[in-house]
């Protein structure tokens, strides 16, 4: 590979690692509630059964799995008689993470789950909320949920600092006489979490989910926005064909962007192939005019209006035109193989037929 395109590759790949960060989720509740459940449905890879775990405090788990931007702290044990004990455990760990100067230590929110079919409210339930939303937003979920008859209302009043409270059913349900409940709030409870955390933590959640690809495509669209508007300013004096590779930086970026966002392997082989393979360029030299010869496909008039250069309000619109393309495909791929891993050369072989109309 040509050493240019190499080091853009990877300067694409830190870029777009350190912009999407790390999330920390805390997760409490009773055993039964169905935590590790709901853990499995709503993120990649099963990391409730697969992730490594290791302790942090008696009754506290803290689970990743590599490659994935997201650790779970899983916390048990709230039927103890000494749960006073491991609460103050809790907080000494949350508060510690939570003024760390490196936010991707922070726990950035915290789901409390509490059964519908319980119908209670445990005190160590409520003073595990009091604590947990002096510290980090707390999430209330009413899992297993399969008749509400007042329960959400009930937790509301008691678990008053909840920024809000879901119900949910993580998996399909099935009864005796074959009659079915369908998952549900699994997209409703990425959507209430991602409006309580900070906005620099969107994209890690977006990539550790896999309960809602509306996210993960609205978060790959704000990564085409950008780049759109980095080539728009790149294109504000008309860009000669010969000198279009000015785009490559941004538009190499941009898919290492949207790579991130949807949770793929974010490694150097992997966007070489899509960069190489799916734009079809053996050589930095030759990056800007491949991408505008295959996307100016796109758009039947635009090449004889651009002539022999390429203006800013085109510039930006060839990149829109390969981030939408791409964010198809992987769109695509993803809501037929929900727990799927894409091959890069699958997905590059993809997105080429999309450049060329296919």
């Amino acid at each position: 590979m040509d050493h240019k395109l190499d080091d853009l590759i990877s300067e694409a790949i830190q870029k777009a690692t350190t912009e999407r960060g790390h999330i920390n989720v805390l997760i409490a509740g009773r055993s039964g509630v169905g935590k590790s459940t709901l853990i499995n449905s709503v993120f990649q890879s099963k990391i409730a059964e697969t992730g490594q775990g290791r302790p942090v405090t008696q009754n506290t788990r803290e689970i990743s799995k590599e490659g994935i931007p997201l650790t779970i702290f899983d916390t048990r044990g709230l039927e103890m008689k000494d749960f006073s004990s491991t609460i103050e455990e809790l907080e000494k760990i949350i508060s510690q993470r939570c003024t760390d100067k490196d936010t991707n230590k922070h726990i950035h929110v915290a789901w409390l789950c509490i059964q519908e079919d319980g119908r209670r409210v445990e005190d160590a339930e409520i003073n595990l909320h009091n604590m947990l939303a002096k510290h980090v937003p707390l999430i209330t979920v009413i899992t297993k949920a399969r008749s509400d008859g007042g329960f959400k209302n009930d937790v509301w009043g008691l678990l008053p600092e909840s920024r809000n409270v879901m119900r949910v059913r993580a998996i399909e349900e099935e009864f005796d006489e074959g009659f079915k409940l369908p998952p549900m709030g699994l997209n409703e409870l990425i959507e209430i979490t991602s409006e309580v955390i900070p906005e620099g933590k969107r994209r890690a959640l977006a990539a550790s989910q896999k309960a809602n690809l509306k996210y993960k495509k609205d978060q790959a669209h704000k990564v085409v926005a950008g780049a759109a508007t980095a080539s728009a300013a790149a294109g504000a004096s008309p860009i000669p064909m010969s000198d279009v590779a000015i785009l490559a930086p941004v538009q190499i970026g941009m898919i290492a962007g949207i790579t991130s966002v949807f949770g793929m392997e974010l490694s150097k082989g992997t966007l070489s192939t899509l960069v190489s393979s799916a734009i079809g360029v053996t050589g930095v030299s030759f990056v800007g005019r491949a991408i505008v010869s295959n996307i100016l496909k796109l758009f039947p008039g635009i090449g004889s209006v651009a002539g022999g250069a390429i203006s800013a309000a085109t510039a930006s619109a060839l990149t829109v035109a390969l981030g939408e393309a791409y964010i198809s495909v992987l769109a695509n791929f993803f809501s037929e193989n929900p727990d799927g891993t894409p091959d890069a050369d699958y997905i590059a072989k993809k997105l080429k037929e999309k450049m060329k109309g296919a």
